[in-house]
């Protein structure tokens, strides 16, 4: 081998152990959200860095290696889902469902969780892409500001205000309307 195809691999190498290192729990969390279920998640993860070791040539570099990560991640997840044994749908007779307790809101509660949801999606909509960018990696992704900063690659600062900015515009579109609003 000759020293500088292996300067280019142990280079490889600290990247990708620095990016396994980085975003390792994070990206575990990522797909747990999505999937439910810890052993397929940890499998999801993990095949995911491998896919991202073996197309890191193929990395055109247009976004942060991160972000192409969590891309592959989240391809991953939708294959997941699609040919998940448990998504497959089976139908019981109504006799069988009556006596599995509900654990559930009630018909109503219910209405009102469909009200509040359809609500806050038509706001978020009406949102910035820049602000509800944002708003999604910190609130639902739960990154920190700073890890959301390197994301999007804007200053710590831009993510701080956007995403007060986000908080504050959806708080009084809610009080207008008069609905709660808790972030």
């Amino acid at each position: 081998m000759t020293t500088a195809l292996h300067a280019t691999r142990h280079a490889t190498d600290l990247v990708f152990n620095q990016l396994v290192a980085e975003h390792q729990e994070r990206l575990y969390r990522f797909v747990l959200r999505r999937i439910g279920d810890a052993t397929e998640a940890e499998d999801i993860a993990q095949q995911a860095f491998v896919e991202a070791a073996l197309g890191y040539a193929e990395w055109r570099g247009e976004s942060q290696l991160s972000t192409w990560l969590y891309g592959i991640a989240m391809n991953l997840v939708r294959n997941h889902l699609s040919r998940a044994p448990q998504r497959q749908y089976r139908f019981e007779d109504e006799d069988a469902l009556a006596e599995l307790p509900g654990h559930g809101p009630n018909p109503e509660q219910q209405l009102t969780l469909d009200q509040q949801m359809q609500l806050l999606q038509r706001e978020l909509a009406d949102l910035g892409d820049d602000m509800r960018e944002v708003l999604m990696l910190v609130s639902l992704d739960e990154l920190s500001y700073e890890d959301a900063a390197a994301r999007l690659d804007v200053p710590v600062g831009t993510v701080r205000s956007r995403v007060s900015r986000a908080r504050s515009q959806l708080r009084q579109r809610f009080t207008a309307m008069g609905a709660s609003w808790t972030h």
